[in-house]
């Protein structure tokens, strides 16, 4: 064992399990629970029996919990913040201001609120908004945020009822100052006659010239404290699975917990390259696993000490009926058990290191290809294939809007094309539920995402020779095309809840284009 894990997971009396902070044990509970559909009104079993009296140390963090006062904490990027602490000092909560350098008035524009979601609707939203308007009258200051809450949504009239008033209420909309009807704005009576109406123009126009700055700085802070959890989530499972590390034998769950972890942690790594402004100053390396954990083999599926519900599956009668036995009796060991979709990644990355299709994964494994090549399973039935794709089970609600919308331009785009390459749609035949996850069953087209596809053309090797043809440019303006044609047929941006894959040679691995006299162009795309 590695000095790191001995350290973390021995030799020292605090790091017992029962004395994990709540957060610690909120967090795994979360990593347990994760893909549960919300309404479901069950939780795993092991979740009540990990952790007694989860409710009650809540409330009490809720009860004794503190709020800084008189001085927000400072931060180099401009930033000034509010947090919310447990009695022992872990934060679980803050709010995120910044100063828009006073003119006649001082104004404080409130970036974000952030409480845990398990200690939500406990009233702590409320209370940070106070100690804000507090502060906003100590400063003789205006406030100002972006009423971002969907109307729908329960705690929407939060502002409202701590006297904040909509932007629009206060001064009328002037086109050029492209006004967020959104913004509220709380004036404290500490700021005396001064004439807000006449300020507030010039206090939007600073933030317009800031926005930018404001949504770097953001992203910046949410990436490090991003980074701070999966340190925490990854010491906690170290200390939960203390016995089984120290004495070399990995449980079922273990390995679940543990690939779960890396799922999400691969997960995060990928979205963040899209975060405008930033550039990596934050690395994600700190976080190591150890070799005793990178080693483990990937648990996909809920072990059964977990517990589930029974499955269930919906969609084509036929197809379920022509699964195997096996599959039809234990549907997630069934599927996990399945060979793995080889996508061009993949391939290369099994290629490069002399391994084979059937090659065991490990967590390791996943880290290093930068996703989970286990979530897309193959399968032939009466000489068709398939493809099983593995989502999260509160994915489907999802799902079902995007079905819902492929079958209103099943008929619409017959016959259409973008580019010259022709529309199709690849819906879902079958849905089985369960061990915690859905599995969702489409043909195997003779394609892969777009995405995937310019990715592989720009940054791999094997492709150079191809780059006189422009195909990552021709895909690109493809999808573009395809993208304009969907939302004006829907008239709803209905593109942006699919997905687009282009055609790609899966044997040889290798995109396929048709060239032409008047240029190249892609034989068809499909829509899922």
């Amino acid at each position: 064992m590695t000095n790191g894990v001995q350290n973390a997971v021995s030799g020292n009396e605090s790091l017992e399990v029962g004395n994990l902070g709540v957060n610690d044990k909120l967090s795994l509970i979360n990593l347990i629970s994760e893909g549960e559909e919300e309404d479901s009104g069950k939780q795993p079993r092991l979740v009540a029996e990990l952790f007694d009296n989860i409710g009650f140390l809540m409330n009490k963090t809720v009860a004794g919990s503190q709020i800084s006062h008189l001085k927000p904490i400072r931060q180099s990027n401009g930033f000034q913040i509010l947090e919310i602490k447990t009695p022992a000092g872990e934060k679980f909560g803050y709010l995120r201001m910044i100063n828009l350098k006073p003119g006649k008035i001082n104004c404080y524009y409130l970036v974000y609120v952030e409480v845990a979601a398990p200690y939500r609707n406990k009233g702590l939203g409320n209370r940070v908004l106070k100690h804000f308007r507090e502060f906003l009258k100590r400063k003789r200051a205006l406030g100002l945020l972006d009423n971002i809450i969907p109307s729908d949504d329960p705690t929407f009239d939060i502002y409202l009822n701590q006297a904040w008033q909509p932007i629009v209420d206060i001064i009328e909309l002037d086109s050029s100052l492209t006004i967020n009807t959104n913004f509220m704005v709380y004036a404290p009576s500490s700021l005396g006659d001064k004439n807000i109406k006449a300020e507030l123009p010039r206090i939007i126009y600073r933030l317009n010239q800031k926005r930018a700055v404001i949504e770097m700085r953001e992203n910046e802070m949410m990436v490090k404290e991003t980074i701070v959890e999966f340190k925490s989530i990854y010491q906690a499972l170290l200390i939960f699975f203390k016995d089984e590390i120290i004495n070399a034998k990995p449980s079922a769950l273990m390995r679940f917990m543990f690939t779960r972890f890396t799922t999400k942690f691969i997960s995060f790594r990928r979205q963040i390259r899209k975060l405008v402004g930033y550039t990596g100053g934050e690395s994600l390396e700190q976080i190591i696993l150890a070799p005793e954990i990178a080693s483990l083999p990937v648990q996909s599926y809920t072990p059964p000490e977990i517990g589930s519900q029974e499955f269930t599956f919906a969609g084509d009668k036929y197809l379920w009926s022509s699964l195997p036995a096996g599959l039809k009796n234990y549907p997630a060991q069934g599927i996990e058990s399945l060979p793995n979709y080889c996508r061009p990644k993949l391939r290369i990355w099994l290629e490069e290191r002399k391994k084979i299709a059937g090659s065991v994964l490990t967590i390791g494994d996943l880290l290093e290809l930068g996703f989970d090549p286990t979530r897309l399973k193959k399968i032939r039935l009466d000489g068709q294939n398939y493809i099983f794709e593995r989502m999260q089970a509160r994915q489907l609600s999802k799902l079902e809007k995007q079905q819902q919308l492929l079958n209103e331009l099943t008929t619409a785009v017959n016959g259409i094309r973008a580019n010259n390459a022709q529309i199709k749609i690849n819906p879902v035949l079958l849905v089985i539920k369960d061990q915690g996850n859905a599995y969702v069953l489409r043909r195997q087209i003779a394609g892969i995402h777009w995405d995937e596809a310019v990715e592989a053309i720009q940054c791999s090797p094997v492709f150079a020779s191809m780059a006189t043809l422009n195909i990552d440019r021709v895909i690109k303006e493809t999808v573009r095309a395809v993208q304009q044609r969907v939302d004006k047929i829907s008239m709803k941006e209905a593109y942006s809840f699919l997905t687009c894959f282009v055609p790609w040679n899966l044997e040889k691995n290798r995109p396929e284009i048709m060239v032409d006299f008047a240029g190249n162009f892609l034989r068809c795309v499909w829509l899922t």
